[in-house]
């Protein structure tokens, strides 16, 4: 299973007003990174204008996990449809975009078509229901040898 995001219009529906500010950039891309952790699901997103040297220090060597931006000139949605066009088999490769062209093109391939919107209660949730099970399993951590001598001096003392 395959994630082909539209980075631009999932930034609109998780962060509406700050959706061009860098910094959601490198939130959206954390998120996506522990989404596909979690799914073992592919992700490829696709970002308008040219790569950012941040958000490739962060994926690093991430399997799985690519961004592709386009030439100089080009727009995110023909790197999307001419990726999906290239694919030969597109039966679990899920599109994720509020663009009509890019959606009517992943549907004539044969694509799973998300709205952005969809797609972000998807990552959400995922991330929410991960992130219990990792409330679950914290180890509450002991007091350290410090916080036993301060306690015992606060305490164990009688005047």
């Amino acid at each position: 299973m395959a994630y082909l995001i539209d980075g631009n219009n999932l930034l609109g529906h998780l962060f509406p007003g700050a959706h061009r500010d860098p910094e959601n950039r490198l939130k959206l891309v954390r998120r996506l990174i522990a989404f596909q952790r979690f799914t073992r699901a592919r992700v490829i997103l696709v970002f308008d204008g040219p790569p950012s040297a941040d958000i490739e220090a962060m994926i690093g060597d991430a399997p799985r996990f690519a961004i592709l931006n386009p030439g100089p000139g080009g727009s995110a949605d023909t790197v999307l449809e001419e990726f999906i066009a290239s694919r030969k088999d597109t039966r679990r490769l899920f599109v994720v975009s509020t663009d009509r062209s890019v959606r009517t093109v992943a549907r004539q391939h044969g694509a799973v078509s998300l709205a952005a919107r969809e797609f972000a209660g998807e990552l959400n949730g995922v991330l929410r229901e991960h992130r219990n099970v990792r409330e679950l399993d914290k180890k509450e951590p002991g007091p350290t040898k410090l916080e036993v001598r301060l306690w015992s001096e606060l305490f164990g003392e009688k005047k």
